[in-house]
């Protein structure tokens, strides 16, 4: 018997390209983490819903997520995507290619707490973030969307449970430890309206008042 998850996708046909990503990703032994399918299409609504246009990624990985982002958006919509791996830049750049979004999205290669840095200072803002990076430094990222956020702006965030990790009060690591406290701050922050969703692995979602 299928679990919700597997029914969910049970209803729909596979994204062939998105498979491809996926395919792409294990191929260069790249750490196989996208997005769920289900929340990736979930991104592509809420942007289409919210008519963002200027889209913040932290973490590009494959690109799997960044086609989701950028199917999303109206024509004129661009993403800006933070990665630290330039090969991994250069990947997802050549999956956004051929789905066509190739000329609306730019990558910052290097640590991302240093492009977010360099984006404020410019006076950058964003319509919809999609956090999904290094866990440790998720509450710092937290912190840099609401600056950076237009009003009304949409925050995500994936993993927001580590696969149970997050739940079990036995582990207590750096990334277990910095994921507790991102829920905790994007569920209390007067700042945000926000809420978590349980399927898959985690997603939090707020929106900047």
């Amino acid at each position: 018997m299928p679990n919700q998850e597997e029914y969910s996708e049970m209803l729909y046909t596979e994204d062939e390209l998105l498979l491809e990503v996926k395919q792409a990703i294990a191929d260069y032994g790249m750490p196989e983490v996208s997005i769920a399918p289900g929340y990736g299409r979930l991104l592509s609504m809420l942007i289409r819903l919210s008519r963002s246009t200027r889209i913040l990624e932290i973490g590009a990985l494959g690109g799997y997520s960044g086609i989701c982002l950028c199917r999303g958006f109206a024509s004129g919509g661009q993403l800006t995507s933070l990665e630290l791996k330039a090969e991994y830049a250069r990947l997802a750049h050549s999956h956004l290619a051929k789905a066509g979004f190739g000329e609306s999205v730019e990558y910052k290669i290097g640590p991302a707490l240093d492009s977010l840095k360099g984006l404020e200072a410019e006076g950058r803002t964003f319509d919809f973030f999609f956090i999904d990076a290094d866990k440790e430094n998720y509450p710092n990222y937290l912190e840099y969307a609401i600056r950076l956020a237009s009003p009304g702006a949409i925050i995500a965030g994936d993993n927001i449970f580590l696969r149970g990790r997050t739940l079990n009060t036995d582990k207590n690591g750096p990334a277990v430890q910095a994921m507790r406290r991102f829920n905790e701050m994007i569920a209390s922050d007067e700042r945000l309206t926000s809420t978590l969703l349980p399927a898959y692995d985690g997603l939090a979602l707020a929106m900047v008042k």
